[in-house]
């Protein structure tokens, strides 16, 4: 079992930065892709960006250039950097984990975005 704890959502300003950690614990395969989802009301859970063990990247067209993921392995954490936040990006934001066909998610962080 793989339990992931996000932390760092809140409410900011349009133009504002947060900074968002999720720290995985439990039985973890060491080649995996963790990333950020998100998902506003009455919308599809998205993917936001995710990186892989081996530290390659992908991100949403939405956020290219405004956001950045990065992991520390020894910790089994990965945090995304938001700049320039928008109205927009509101969302519940939700870490997850891939490895051998296994996926798990987190509880979810509330990142709020007033204008």
């Amino acid at each position: 079992q793989v339990q992931l704890v996000e932390s760092g959502g809140g409410l900011v300003q349009a133009g504002g930065s947060l900074r968002l950690s999720c720290a995985a614990s439990g039985r973890i395969f060491r080649i995996n892709v963790m990333g950020w989802y998100r998902q506003a009301p009455g919308k599809q859970r998205e993917l936001v960006a995710d990186i892989t063990s081996g530290s390659i990247t992908t991100y949403a067209d939405s956020v290219k250039g405004r956001f950045t993921i990065s992991r520390d392995n020894a910790k089994n954490t990965i945090y995304l950097q938001m700049n320039s936040l928008k109205p927009e990006d509101t969302a519940v934001y939700y870490c997850n984990l891939r490895a051998l066909s296994v996926v798990s998610w987190g509880q979810g962080t509330q990142v709020t975005v007033s204008s």
